[in-house]
């Protein structure tokens, strides 16, 4: 039993919290301490919890639901032996009590030791009229093991028992999910739907699966029998919104972003949403008002910075998208997205160490695309970096061997360099990968062109 603040079910919880402030022990009984401590394990006052069933113990030592309490506790603060040395004495007392399994259970899965936990969650099973608890148990233990059919099975028989148990069907679509099983889950939906039709989570829930599948005309059908099912359902507008983008039907994806808006607080990604879509529409005044909107409501969102630095880049006011990237990056500096923007932005605006920097962090976050490091070892020998350029186009080929367009730089970057055996070596791999690139010597080299090495192999192999 839950404690409300509307009834006299709380009485006993005040009672409790005066005796405490007092030294008089006032006597409870012991199903009013189960309430009591039900009420704080429920709200995470696991302080006051112990020191009801401490008071409860004493007052009715013999209680098996109030020791049970306690094992709880000792799980919660990892006590595993202490709780399972207390559970094999409640055995040895009350072993049909389906609570002493469902405990021995809790404490095997906090041990990694999910399939002990099963078996002994089964023979629960054979002790208890409440199956639906325990079957959401197995079929979590299954989830732990990476055993989806299994899991997906027991949350099945959940539903079988309780058709409002939503979270065992938010279970099962996670489980087709990770499965790829889309069009088993539309199947299975459909069967429930026939059961349960107005049930407004089951119809966003296949609306999902048809957007997976790109089969937007059967979503957004699936998702206006939610919005029937549940008018004020925000979700579904939301999921509405998307498929109606897909469909390009951009001014009817505002109206349903909109209505999330006024059913619930703002969300960042609603707000994104409407900006892209006035973006789509080109009405650029309203899609920035509403990435401004966008990255106000969340700071942290990355997709806002995003989005408000590409629309400036794609406009060509790159002082305006230098500008918010530099406040993402002040946010967040370990974004790679971020710093990629800010190396692109800054090589258009001819701010070569800018940029530089700017693929040098791209790559120290970890974003290997060949362009990076093509861009990067590009601006270090306009800068004359040769060395770094070298060693940049060298940790390059690491990532993509035989590459045409690395080797031919490095070859430039050795003939420069007055390497010319390095400068040869590479310019060879360059015309066996791939001809087609040797121009790249000329554009990027050309004082090495007239290099009497140079042209013989050019003239041999070209």
């Amino acid at each position: 039993m839950e404690f409300s603040q509307d009834d006299n079910n709380n009485l006993p919880l005040s009672k409790f919290e005066s005796m405490l402030k007092t030294n008089h022990v006032l006597f409870f009984d012991s199903e009013e301490f189960e309430n009591i401590i039900h009420h704080y394990l429920n709200h995470g006052k696991i302080a006051l919890a112990k020191k009801a069933i401490k008071l409860g113990l004493d007052q009715h030592p013999t209680s098996i639901n109030l020791k049970l309490f306690k094992v709880e506790v000792f799980v919660f603060e990892d006590k595993l032996i202490e709780a399972d040395e207390l559970l094999n004495t409640l055995y040895s007392i009350d072993p049909a009590n389906e609570e002493i399994y469902i405990q021995k259970a809790n404490i095997l899965s906090k041990k990694d030791e999910h399939k002990k936990a099963i078996n002994v969650l089964k023979k629960a099973l054979d002790l208890t009229d409440d199956v639906v608890d325990i079957y959401s148990l197995i079929g979590m233990e299954y989830l732990f093991l990476d055993e989806f059919e299994n899991a997906k099975t027991y949350f099945m028989k959940c539903l079988e028992e309780d058709l409002q148990d939503y979270a065992a069907l938010y279970n099962i679509i996670y489980c087709f999910d990770f499965l790829n099983q889309n069009q088993d889950a539309i199947e299975y939906l459909n069967i429930f739907l026939d059961k349960n039709p107005y049930c407004e989570v089951a119809w966003h829930q296949l609306g999902k699966q048809y957007l997976e599948l790109k089969k937007y005309r059967k979503a957004l059908a699936a998702f206006d029998f939610a919005i029937i099912s549940d008018d004020t359902f925000v979700g579904a507008y939301l999921e509405r919104g998307k498929v109606l983008e897909k469909l390009k039907r951009y001014d009817e994806a505002i109206e349903n972003y909109n209505i999330t808006l006024k059913l619930d607080d703002p969300t960042s990604f609603a707000l994104l949403r409407i900006g892209s879509c006035y973006e789509k529409l080109n009405n650029n005044e309203l899609a920035v008002q509403y990435y401004y909107k966008t990255v106000h409501e969340d700071p942290l969102l990355d997709k806002g910075w995003i989005a408000i630095t590409k629309f400036y880049n794609k406009n060509k006011n790159y002082q305006k998208a230098l500008h918010y990237i530099n406040k993402a990056i002040n946010i967040d500096s370990e974004n790679v997205t971020y710093w990629k923007l800010y190396a692109q932005i800054n090589h258009r605006l001819n701010f070569f160490e800018e940029a530089e920097r700017g693929y040098k962090k791209t790559l120290e976050l970890g974003n290997y695309e060949l362009n990076t490091w093509l861009s990067r070892g590009d601006l270090l020998i306009k800068l004359g970096e040769l060395e770094a350029s070298v060693y940049n186009f060298e940790q390059a080929i690491e990532f993509y061997p035989e590459n045409a367009e690395l080797e031919y730089r490095l070859a430039g970057l050795f003939f420069v360099l007055n390497e010319n055996d390095k400068g040869s070596f590479h310019l060879k791999n360059g015309l066996r990968y791939n001809k087609e690139y040797a121009f790249i010597i000329d554009e990027l080299f050309p004082e090495v062109t007239n290099k009497i090495q140079v042209k013989n192999l050019l003239k041999t192999n070209l």
